[in-house]
């Protein structure tokens, strides 16, 4: 679903953050946007409305950014996590190009993975394209917290395909750029040199 803007040569690619409130999601694009040069990245925006919070920003990679002599230029989004934003996560998740999905390793937010992952296929289905045309990487966040569910055992309920799944710290800045890397490689390897051919579509 990327989007080609010829004048610019750039094929711009989508990556969105999904997983249960309060699992990590922003603090992994906070943690991105202070980490890396301000000349590659957009401004971190927070759309918000009644409470509900979306976080963006888009990034031009320092490596692994080129399909040819295209640049590649990627926009991150997070989701709201909250269950009564569901419209919200639907609309975001439309023309997206991966999905990396952030697990909660607390022992004590478990299950609200598996439902969190159950609506991430539900809108998609919603969208009109199965979650199996998206590119999927998993983050298994909070590592440090007390008594971390094991990977095996997340594996089980959320990645029974077993897909790439790194695991990380995200309020420390663990694991978070290799996500990122993980995501954007993921992305890259599904497209190809656009043709001009395809402006005229």
């Amino acid at each position: 679903m990327a989007f080609v803007h010829f004048a610019r040569r750039e094929i711009h690619c989508k990556i969105v953050y999904y997983g249960p409130g309060a699992g990590g999601k922003t603090t992994n694009l906070r943690s991105l946007c202070e980490s890396l040069p301000r000349d590659r990245r957009g401004e971190l925006t927070c759309l918000s409305a009644d409470g509900e919070r979306t976080l963006y920003f888009d990034l031009l990679p320092l490596d692994l950014g080129r399909v040819g002599n295209w640049e590649t230029r990627f926009h991150l989004y997070t989701v709201p996590g909250q269950p009564r934003y569901n419209l919200s996560r639907r609309i975001v998740l439309q023309g997206a190009d991966t999905v990396v999905f952030v697990a909660d390793s607390d022992p004590a937010r478990l299950f609200e993975n598996r439902r969190s992952f159950d609506n991430l296929r539900e809108n998609f289905a919603l969208t009109g394209r199965p979650l199996a045309e998206v590119n999927l990487l998993f983050q298994y966040n909070k590592r440090d917290v007390a008594g971390a569910v094991a990977r095996e055992r997340l594996d089980a309920l959320v990645n029974g395909a077993r897909l790439p799944a790194i695991p990380a710290i995200a309020t420390q800045g663990v694991g978070v750029r290799e996500t990122l890397r993980a995501a954007i490689e993921q992305t890259l390897a599904r497209l190809a040199p656009p043709r001009r051919a395809a402006e005229a579509r």
